[in-house]
């Protein structure tokens, strides 16, 4: 008989949660995975994917703007919030059939409840007790926000994908790639928008060039950036709402969404009773293996807050199945992952930022170019494009590249592979670019910027 109901439990069917389990079942591991909501997690239900397509269905908006530039007449034009919001879900039901699916395919047992660590080896679930050799946290994350006072009166992202309604006038309070990436999908959609940051800017600790182009971008659309503000209260005012700020200043509204962060999910489920180790923001603390401070206890993804990033949390569930379900030890790579912000326009990004390579390096080449994409040209659209490069100056190696602009995620993504191979400048130089494209620039880029290297800022 065998010591343990299951090889592998795994707690959270998220992104990360599910492909680690089904890494593990494909290579003969009995495995059992436990969700307290619905299997797919916050990517695949409340947050990449629908985000993703709200921002397809918002940028028509500047599509037929953009028509009549190119000789298209187009008539009378308005979203139905309701019918796209239908069947955005309609699309979410059927990924999370396709999630159960995979699970099911691959031999994984998927049970539904929150689940709850007894012990080292035992989990709790809708008062049955499952034993398992090892077990793996996936829990991901959750949004937070202040305790100040009126804050039940707001959203989060959660909550703004089943709004009934697009609201007239939206505030949205925070500066991270979720307050951007809403702010641009709702000015698209109609609403007026203001979005309130503690910092100087948005998106701190991204480069301060892309941050800055960005900010101008936003503001030619007419987002209002409310900088260097904090939020003290949120009031009912009439039919709405009004934000009160350090100020004294009182901002009318319809909705206010909060996008201030994001916690790890540790709570409740019984990590500290049983000796996992949780630091300061509550992430479990976990070694370069994604072993917690219990030997046979994993964790990876949001949970973790190492890099919160969906391929991440893939990348690190499937290093832990490889080590231990297929004799192939494998350690996540932390170093210079790709990301990307579907801000309008959107942002892609990988490796060293200029104020971080300035750090590190003692003297950096810094290669910078602005243009107006050729599609404006004809559309007349007042909208830049921003492309960097940042180079060690004695090695030539290519140490990050930054681009604001239409396309931005699915171009880093190819220069990713570069940065990640230690590519040079000079090898970008000798590579031919494809013309005419917005992608031929990052190797064509010869005037290094003559001002020193950029301090972070906030």
């Amino acid at each position: 008989m065998a010591k343990y109901d299951f090889d592998l439990f795994t707690i959270g069917a998220g992104s990360g949660g599910v492909a680690g389990s089904r890494r593990a079942g494909s290579y003969g591991a009995k495995v059992a995975i436990a969700e307290a909501v619905r299997v797919g997690g916050t990517c695949v239900l409340r947050g990449c994917v629908p985000k993703k397509l709200l921002v397809y269905a918002s940028e028509f908006a500047r599509a037929f703007e953009d028509a009549a530039g190119y000789g298209w007449i187009v008539g009378e034009t308005k979203v139905d919030w309701a019918d796209m919001i239908a069947r955005k879900d309609r699309e979410l039901d059927r990924l999370n059939g396709i999630y159960i699916n995979m699970l099911r395919s691959a031999g994984v047992q998927v049970i539904d409840g929150r689940a709850r660590l007894v012990d080292a080896h035992t989990v709790e679930v809708n008062g049955k007790r499952h034993t398992a050799e090892t077990i793996l946290i996936a829990t991901g994350g959750r949004p937070i926000r202040p305790q100040i006072p009126g804050i039940d009166l707001t959203m989060t992202s959660d909550d703004i994908l089943d709004m009934k309604e697009i609201p007239e006038r939206l505030i949205i309070v925070g500066g991270g790639y979720i307050a951007v990436e809403f702010a641009g999908i709702f000015r698209n959609l109609g609403s007026t928008v203001t979005e309130i940051v503690r910092g100087d800017t948005v998106l701190r600790g991204f480069d301060r060039d892309l941050r800055e182009s960005l900010a101008g971008e936003m503001a030619k659309q007419g987002i209002v950036l409310r900088t260097r503000t904090q939020v003290t209260a949120i009031e009912k005012e009439g039919k709405g709402l009004a934000v009160v700020t350090d100020a004294g200043e009182r901002i009318a509204c319809d909705r206010v969404l909060y996008a201030t962060g994001r916690a790890p999910n540790s709570s409740g489920i019984g990590l500290e009773e049983i000796g996992v180790t949780l630091n300061k923001k509550g992430a479990i603390a976990v070694d370069e293996w994604s072993k917690t401070t219990v030997p046979n206890v994993y964790a990876v993804g949001d949970v973790t807050d190492r890099i919160n990033l969906t391929p991440v949390a893939i990348a690190e569930s499937r290093a832990v199945a490889e080590t231990l379900y297929n004799n192939n030890p494998i350690r996540m790579d932390h170093e210079d992952v790709p990301s990307a912000v579907f801000s309008q326009p959107a942002i892609g990004s990988v490796g060293l930022s200029e104020e971080a390579a300035s750090v590190i390096y003692k003297e950096i080449d810094i290669y910078v170019t602005r243009f107006r994409p050729m599609k404006n040209t004809l559309s007349g659209r007042d909208e830049r494009t921003m492309m960097k490069l940042v180079v060690d100056a004695r090695s030539e190696r290519v140490l990050g590249c930054h681009m604001v602009g239409p396309d931005a995620p699915e171009i880093i993504q190819g220069l990713a592979i570069a940065v990640k191979c230690g590519a040079t400048k000079r090898q970008f130089d000798q590579t031919v670019g494809i013309h005419p494209s917005a992608a031929e620039e990052f190797v064509t880029m010869r005037e290094k910027r003559k001002e020193p290297a950029k301090q972070a800022a906030d």
